[in-house]
């Protein structure tokens, strides 16, 4: 467990030197899997359609609720690194 929280909070350093930056699809991925390993199941209140990047951003969260926090630290470990 050790391991991989380490392994994710050097992933999370790599994210922001990323040598291009990725397209709007994979963020919106990395976005919601950072919450979901950070912080759990999306419980916020879905934003309005005025908000089109909040709501965005709360659908792919939203996409992943019931994915252990493990398994999203891993899968974001995974995406980073396959865009290294």
């Amino acid at each position: 467990m050790a391991d991989l929280k380490a392994a994710f909070e050097a992933a999370v350093a790599n994210s922001k030197n990323l040598s291009e930056r990725p397209d709007n699809a994979t963020l919106l991925k990395i976005y919601a899997l950072y919450k979901q390993a950070t912080a759990g199941d999306n419980a916020e209140k879905k934003p309005g359609f005025g908000d089109m990047v909040g709501r965005a951003k709360w659908d792919a969260w939203n996409g992943l609720k019931g994915t252990s926090n493990d398994d999203a630290m891993q899968q974001y470990i995974d995406l980073i690194e396959s865009l290294s």
